[in-house]
């Protein structure tokens, strides 16, 4: 990259439905970065987006990736996620690429070849980790420990969303599992560790997909409950314990601001930490800070961090009895 690319990263965006609006809301408070590049396959939906925050409206993908930009963002539906993070490697642009970053394993490991192959930076867009409650929490940890981790709890159940939304459609790689469960792998893989058995149990809708799942997973250093669904109103909260004390990561444990440490000598600790601009622009800007250094991968969203994380729901969806095209 030239000293001006260093200076202000130029983006480009594919897709603009719900997360691309949240996107753009973080890279505006995100200095150094710039919005230059939208497509969309529908392109009412891309006009009305730059209509709304500026950039160039593309009408093709190939004129997105010939445009001035220098790093992507996905921001489609999963079932589109591989494809075009495949394109964006091979057109030379690093990725970051919205959750989950594949349908499954084998095809998240096709994508993570091209950008070895490429030298180019592929991560995938988890953001609980970057935001201020969760690095806080962890720093605080540090020097008033609550011992070895043995134990995550945690889930959420989303009971009001519109049945037209893109979570129910088995075509779109909809599912309680892959659209709410990838937090929860997340959750119990860095707490506890690579994920070495998984027990699961779930209940299939009218479209196909799961409504509501749980599963069990054991880890290197321990055990996590986990739940997902869309037709139970779920608590929303996170609880991790170790052999001096435990974590109450307060709802939305994935959007955190507030925790609480319960400790077995009875102390309790609050920490309060609340987040700006929707939040994703920690996420962001860490990916903008590993562009720079010319790094291909991120030490926090690893791409092993993201091959446990699906290989956690491909197993949770074969023992739920839920497949997608093609598998």
């Amino acid at each position: 990259m030239d000293k001006n690319t260093m200076n202000k990263l130029k983006w480009g965006i594919i897709g603009c439905g719900r997360i691309a609006h949240r996107f753009v809301q973080g890279l505006r408070a995100v200095p150094g970065t710039e919005l230059v590049s939208v497509w969309s396959r529908r392109a009412e939906a891309v006009d009305s987006f730059v209509e709304q925050y500026g950039g160039r409206a593309c009408r093709s993908v190939e004129e997105l990736f010939l445009s001035d930009i220098d790093v992507v963002y996905i921001a489609t539906l999963p079932d589109s996620h591989a494809q075009y993070s495949i394109l964006a490697l091979n057109a030379g642009k690093p990725v970051l690429c919205e959750k989950p970053a594949a349908t499954n394993l084998a095809i998240l490991d096709s994508i993570l070849a091209i950008a070895r192959e490429k030298g180019l930076l592929f991560m995938e867009g988890m953001k609980p980790p970057f935001f201020p409650l969760y690095q806080k929490l962890k720093e605080y940890l540090l020097i008033d420990p609550i011992g070895p981790v043995g134990y995550v709890r945690a889930g959420s159940s989303v009971a009001d969303i519109s049945r037209d939304h893109p979570n129910f459609s088995h075509d779109l790689v909809g599912g309680s599992i892959m659209q709410i469960g990838i937090y929860e792998a997340f959750l119990a893989i860095d707490w506890l560790g690579a994920t070495k058995k998984v027990q699961a149990l779930g209940r299939l809708g009218e479209t196909g997909i799961d409504m509501f799942s749980i599963f069990q997973t054991e880890h290197e250093n321990g055990y996590a409950q986990l739940y997902a669904g869309f037709d139970l109103h779920g608590k929303g909260d996170a609880l991790i314990c170790g052999t001096l004390g435990n974590v109450t990561i307060h709802k939305n444990w994935w959007n955190p601001a507030r925790a609480t440490i319960d400790y077995l000598d009875g102390r309790i600790v609050e920490i309060d930490e609340p987040f700006a601009a929707g939040g994703l622009n920690y996420e962001i800007a860490h990916f903008c800070e590993l562009v720079r250094q010319h790094k291909a991968e991120s030490p926090i969203i690893s791409h092993e961090m993201s091959r446990q994380m699906i290989g956690m729901l491909d197993e949770a969806r074969a023992q739920v009895g839920l497949k997608y095209k093609g598998e």
